[in-house]
């Protein structure tokens, strides 16, 4: 298992931040998800460096893809209430990971190789 460096964490922040604004959330409603004690990065960070050290990458990609997940599932019952019955998805299947279970694949394949 690869351990938890400053490049690593760096790389993180960048994509945590990429991704927040991809879906349209903030540090805030990460920290929620999370139950990081505050909103700013470091303490985010803290939070996903135990996740690291608890089961490497794999497991810290596992926890964003639920959390993700979990946005999704919120997103969509808050959409179904505004719609109240309107279908908007026209019978699609939407993938609830997103981008993250793509990273999640390549960790796995780097674990393999």
């Amino acid at each position: 298992m690869k351990r938890w460096t400053s490049e690593i964490e760096t790389e993180l922040t960048v994509l945590l931040k990429d991704w927040l604004k991809q879906q349209g959330r903030t540090q805030a409603d990460l920290r929620r998800s999370l139950r990081a004690s505050s909103t700013r990065m470091p303490a985010l960070m803290e939070v996903l460096e135990r996740e690291h050290r608890l089961g490497g990458m794999p497991r810290l990609a596992a926890r964003l893809c639920a959390i993700e997940a979990e946005w999704s599932t919120t997103a969509q019952m808050q959409s179904g209430h505004e719609a109240s019955g309107r279908s908007d998805l026209g019978g699609a299947d939407p993938d609830p990971f997103g981008q993250l279970d793509l990273l999640l694949q390549e960790i796995r394949d780097d674990r393999v190789n």
